[in-house]
């Protein structure tokens, strides 16, 4: 009775270790949703028989605040470092880690040098001190972060010396001077070497006797798509329009995981700071993530201003509302497209049709005549004209005009025009709900000769007095158009006249849109509108005038 009573003793003591005994746990994939800015929303499961301590070695590098677990148990979650096998075919790295106990023989560079034999030493790695960690959170007096200041040391860096033991005692060997190492003894198989990687121990409590499901979500860089179109003009009166994406993966192997895709502009705060959960991460370089400044808006180069574009789904700069469009559903307006459940390997790129669609469509001319003006009448500066060489572009293009006649939104994406399996341009198509008119522009239109001439009209200055400064002339501008079709077909034309003051008159009665841009300057911002059917060979002017005030 003594003896039962000891060994129950016994194993209650026993019972706390083999509880936080490590289990390995692998986890699936089960969902991607990618975003085209570079972040997926990563979905994965897995499966305990019951409680204790699992320990998942692929640990992501969530973004901040967006780690969540959910499970039928209450799970823990604590980030840290684990010694394991490499992969098979990694490099050999510190023979004091990976030789620890194993007889050796070592010959070095230097042939004068005596053959030395011994046993490897095995060395521990030191524990993590306070020391390790920079405490410089706050940015500089001068607003700059000093990102060079981390102060822990590299998990993988291999100690210089090779310590042995020896006959004669300990030896300390330069291990950039071996030459020739010969490991000894019963086990003569290549050693795996060893690598420190971060992993993710989950601590689940009871689970009520049966098994327990784990679903992980976070949000992840390195998988994201970039949609593209193809609009086929073969038939003369309908277009064939096509979606595909290019999905690059540079997150980590998966099989059989749903993919959507997503397009929309959703509100990532944090989407460049690393969740404090990484094990890779330390507070410097958290709070150095959060201090980081990224330019939003238009006010980048040019080619930043694409790139944005692109990743926000931006619309189509100056284009009105359409309220023909379709209702896209309800809720907040993120639009996902399932493309099925799709494998693949850490590097892989897949390209996939996601869906297509048929519309009518309508051939035009598109001028659009910028204006050259600020809104307080001084001319824009070149500097300004050539860092944005598109807004104040001068030129008449061929485009097509269509309704999208997909069932989602068109993204914001290159859109490649062919016909009768030749390309014709390229062009970007900006965000268009379903339903909702766009125009795409093909190629210059050289065979249309169009100028737009200016001048102020003689004795038109007249003193004005603008909220109580008197210091502006009134002055009355007076434009022209004129454009010549030699082709031999009529043409539809599409006329546009930004300007800044307040209108007089027009002729041919176009449409006049009032900008917002001008709001609380001293000059409106407007547009006018023509939509004219040009004959072969013939010319067409118009005419109009506005008053504009300017400085004296």
């Amino acid at each position: 009775m003594r003896r039962l009573i000891a060994i129950a003793l016994i194993l209650a003591a026993a019972s706390p270790l083999l509880a936080t005994e490590e289990k390995p746990l692998s986890t699936k994939i089960d969902s991607l949703g990618l975003f085209k800015n570079g972040l997926a929303v990563v979905r994965r499961t897995a499966q305990v028989d019951g409680p204790g301590v699992y320990c998942i070695s692929d640990a992501p590098e969530p973004v901040h605040g967006t780690y969540w677990i959910e499970s039928d148990a209450k799970v823990t979650t604590r980030a840290t470092h684990r010694l394991v096998d490499a992969p098979a075919g990694a490099a050999v790295g510190d023979f004091q880690e990976e030789l620890a106990g194993r007889e050796v023989e070592i010959r070095l560079a230097d042939a004068k040098m005596p053959v030395l034999s011994g046993t490897v030493v095995a060395m521990p790695r030191p524990p993590v001190e306070s020391s390790d960690f920079s405490r410089r959170y706050e940015r500089s007096y001068y607003g700059y972060w000093n990102y060079s200041v981390n102060g822990r040391p590299s998990p993988d860096a291999a100690s210089r010396f090779l310590v042995l033991k020896t006959n004669a005692g300990l030896s300390y060997i330069d291990a950039t001077r071996i030459a020739y190492l010969q490991a000894k003894g019963a086990n003569n198989q290549v050693p795996r070497p060893k690598r420190r990687k971060a992993v993710l121990l989950l601590t689940v409590g009871p689970t009520g006797g049966k098994p327990a499901t784990i679903s992980i979500s976070y949000l992840a860089k390195g998988i994201a798509w970039a949609p593209s179109y193809r609009v086929d003009l073969t038939d003369p009166k309908t277009l064939v329009l096509r979606q595909n994406a290019a999905i690059k993966n540079e997150l980590e192997t998966f099989e059989g995981a749903r993919l959507q895709l997503i397009s929309g502009y959703p509100n990532i705060r944090f989407g460049h700071v690393v969740s404090p959960l990484s094990p890779e991460t330390t507070w410097a370089t958290f709070f150095g993530q959060l201090n980081q400044q990224f330019a939003r808006g238009g006010n980048a180069m040019s080619n930043v201003i694409s790139q944005q574009a692109v990743m926000v789904n931006r619309p189509e700069p100056g284009r009105g509302i359409d309220l023909s469009a379709a209702p896209a559903g309800e809720g907040v307006d993120l639009h996902y497209r399932d493309i099925g459940p799709q494998s693949m390997d850490l590097g892989d790129t897949l390209a996939v049709d996601t869906t297509s669609g048929k519309a009518k469509y309508e051939r035009i001319v598109e001028w659009f005549i910028p204006d050259t003006r600020q809104a307080d009448g001084d001319y824009v500066s070149r500097y300004q004209r050539e860092s944005e060489p598109e807004k104040y572009e001068d030129a008449v293009w061929d485009a097509v005009r269509f309704d999208n006649p997909l069932e989602g939104p068109m993204t914001t994406a290159p859109a490649m025009i062919v016909a009768d399996g030749r390309f014709h341009g390229q062009q970007m198509s900006y965000w268009v709900d379903a339903g909702e008119q766009t125009t795409l522009r093909v190629t210059k239109a050289l065979s249309i000769r169009a100028k737009n001439v200016e001048k102020e009209l003689a004795d038109s200055r007249q003193p004005a007095n603008y909220l109580g400064d008197p210091h502006y002339w009134k002055v009355t501008i007076e434009g022209r158009l004129m454009a010549n079709n030699h082709r031999r077909e009529p043409i539809t034309m599409v006329v546009r006249r930004q300007f800044s003051g307040e209108l007089l008159n027009a002729e041919g009665d176009p449409k006049k849109t009032l900008l917002e841009e001008g709001a609380g300057f001293v000059n409106q911002r407007n547009e006018l509108t023509w939509t004219i059917t040009v004959k072969p060979g013939e010319e067409i002017k118009r005419v109009y005038r506005y008053t504009m005030l300017i400085r004296r």
